[in-house]
């Protein structure tokens, strides 16, 4: 996803998603790609999306 489109979903700034966004770049948890002046946006591998679901489910619990 793009900046813009995240931003929408979570109803926050461009700017703070930049941010957060920075900081999962740098641990390596989310990798990026650009087409054009976009920058696209995804998960760094299926580990890091695994662990975020069993994330979830342990805090619903």
């Amino acid at each position: 996803m793009c900046v813009c489109d995240i931003a929408a979903l979570l109803g926050m700034s461009k700017s703070a998603i930049s941010h957060q966004l920075r900081t999962l770049r740098q641990t390596r948890l989310v990798k990026c790609r650009r087409e054009g002046k976009v920058v696209y946006y995804s998960l760094e591998d299926e580990h890091v999306g695994t662990i975020f679901a069993q994330g979830l489910v342990h805090v619903s619990e």
